[in-house]
């Protein structure tokens, strides 16, 4: 768990360096910064997503994923909670505090370093890939405060419960996940970054939240075709 609670602290860290930037940031520059984040986003989003040379995998986990995703509405029910942290923790009426939220929340939980990270940390007490996603956690969060203020903070707590999780359950993860399965989980998570980087760009408002189910799709589309063979 340790690595963890590093990557918490620097979400952290992040938040107060973008507080302090944010203050001496123009609305247009911050405009700027958040596209910055956007590409930035879109093309980890294209790097994930060459994980599987087989796109029909990642393209079916997403559409069964985002069927159950708006059935269970994840994407409203995040931004239920983004807005009710920002009305108790937040006077800035109006303001990009569930965006922030959700947005870093999603971008710090989905892709190939959380998963591999924490089943490394779980299985052998070796975090040294969580201390390199701590570090990109770190600026990233401090680019995202700087630009749309301080929800951002609250994404710490996604982190410490999403990674403490994998990484409690570490042994049965590294035992069910074979080197395909995880191949069609980071490209799938590939086309959810891609989603989340248009949605940074304001190119359209896509609900990626709820695509988030996709990620347990993915193992388990790969497992059922494993059966047919």
């Amino acid at each position: 768990m340790i690595g963890t609670f590093i990557n918490t602290a620097a979400v952290v860290a992040g938040t107060g360096v973008g507080l302090t930037a944010r203050r001496f940031l123009k609305p247009r520059l911050r405009e700027t910064t958040m596209q910055i984040i956007g590409l930035m986003t879109l093309m980890i989003g294209v790097q994930m997503s060459l994980s599987e040379k087989n796109p029909l995998l990642p393209l079916a986990s997403l559409l069964l994923g985002a069927i159950i995703g708006e059935g269970l509405d994840i994407e409203g029910k995040l931004d239920a909670l983004g807005n009710a942290l920002q009305q108790r923790f937040s006077n800035e009426g109006g303001s990009t505090f569930s965006q922030a939220f959700v947005s870093t929340s999603i971008l710090f939980c989905v892709g190939p370093m959380t998963i591999m990270g924490c089943i490394q940390d779980g299985l052998t007490g070796n975090y040294s890939l969580l201390l390199v996603k701590s570090l990109l956690d770190g600026v990233s969060s401090a680019f995202f405060t700087a630009a749309l203020g301080w929800g951002v903070l609250f994404s710490a707590g996604t982190v410490l419960v999403v990674q403490g999780t994998l990484t409690l359950g570490a042994g049965w993860i590294g035992n069910v996940l074979t080197e395909g399965m995880k191949n069609v989980m980071f490209a799938t998570g590939g086309l959810m970054m891609l989603g989340l980087g248009i949605r940074l760009l304001n190119l359209r408002p896509i609900p990626v939240a709820n695509f988030l189910p996709a990620l347990l799709i993915a193992p388990l589309l790969v497992w059922l075709m494993n059966l047919w063979r």
